[in-house]
């Protein structure tokens, strides 16, 4: 198998906001890849399915006859393929060498930074969203957000969507009530958020009926919201990344590089190692030779230099956040973080290059009210 490269310059997460905010004006050329029925729509929800992989689509299009009925197809995501970075870059329009927040743990300069609660180890103190992603959200717009109460005041919240006025909400029908509201409103483009499938999928796995169930009640809240918005406006579907099942079995020791790496970071499937003093040299050697047979082993040199995590080199700082060496899982396992162990009662997950976390769907239909 070989690794899927985002698509950074067209079809890919990172331009589906910046498409929809710019469609009808006369000096942009509509991208061939946006489905075509949103050109003419007066207004937009841009609904984010946490963890829909293209490939879930597929393999259960029984559970989701209304996605598989939207017009629409598969896009890229970004790398790595995790929640932190890839809402950044669908947000701000930018991939991760650019915006900077590289993973769902990253190191930076006082320690390591867990994204998605902003919580810096060993720090009482967290840092300002903005020192970290410095780039505004929608190109500047204060485009309203609907997405789960919780996350309104939140650190990554700071980070990725600051500016915009965010509608909470606690239940799928507050959700949809939202978007409609804000449509009717006139707003020509509106952000939502839903979570389940992520949910589901890390702690259920996508092996059984709970996966299953899970597409099925997403399938419905996309149903009930093509319904409830009215004919003149559309509404497009994508997400910030598939899902991989590995099980408790899958997780791997990283005991055989031990001593050789200060600090561990990013996902189960894209760990992030950071050389010892003077130990890059043996910790590449040990981890080709111990996960080369089920990982892509890559240097930070490679994943900047080669265009993995965007085509603009990024800043220093940015590069320092990717550990020495990276392990990508290529096959269905996931590698421990001995610092990070409430990872490990995951069942599924996803962050590495593979298609079915790569591959996600950019979908659309008109409303139906």
């Amino acid at each position: 198998m070989d690794p899927i490269r985002p698509d950074y310059a067209g079809a890919s997460v990172v331009n589906v906001a910046r498409a929809l905010l710019e469609r009808g004006e006369p000096s942009v050329t509509t991208p061939p890849w946006l489905p075509a029925l949103v050109e003419d729509a007066d207004g937009v929800v841009l609904l984010v399915l946490d963890g829909l992989g293209w490939s879930a689509l597929e393999e259960h299009a029984a559970q989701v006859p209304m996605l598989k009925s939207m017009q629409g197809r598969a896009i890229t995501t970004v790398a790595p393929t995790t929640t932190a970075a890839a809402l950044t870059s669908i947000t701000t329009g930018l991939a991760p060498s650019q915006h900077g927040v590289v993973g769902y743990r990253m190191r930076i300069d006082t320690g390591v930074l867990n994204v998605l609660r902003w919580k810096l180890s060993g720090q009482r103190v967290n840092p300002e969203p903005v020192d970290v992603q410095p780039h505004p959200p929608f190109a500047g717009r204060r485009l309203p957000v609907v997405t789960r109460q919780e996350f309104t005041n939140g650190g990554f919240t700071g980070a990725h969507m600051r500016g915009s006025p965010i509608h909470g909400w606690r239940t799928p029908s507050t959700l949809i009530e939202h978007c409609r509201v804000l449509i009717e409103r006139g707003e020509p483009l509106v952000y939502a958020y839903y979570d389940g499938i992520d949910q589901v999928a890390h702690t259920q796995g996508l092996l059984g009926r709970y996966f299953e169930a899970e597409l099925g009640a997403t399938d419905r809240i996309v149903t009930q919201l093509v319904h409830e918005l009215p004919r003149r406006a559309a509404l497009v579907v994508t997400s910030d990344h598939g899902q991989v099942h590995f099980g408790h079995e899958g997780w791997r020791s990283l005991d055989p590089l031990a001593g050789l790496v200060s600090t561990y970071a990013g996902d189960g499937r894209f760990r992030s190692l950071h050389a010892a003093s003077g130990a890059f040299d043996e910790l590449l050697a040990g981890a080709r030779e111990h996960y080369d047979d089920v990982a892509w082993v890559l240097t930070r040199d490679q994943l900047f230099d080669e265009g993995w995590l965007g085509i603009t080199a990024p800043s220093r700082a940015v590069r320092r956040r990717i550990g020495d060496v990276v392990l990508a899982a290529r096959e269905p396992v996931a590698f421990i973080d001995p610092t990070h162990q409430r990872e490990v009662g995951m069942l599924a997950g996803h962050g590495s290059l593979t298609p079915d976390e790569m591959m996600v769907p950019l979908l659309a239909d008109r409303g139906r009210a």
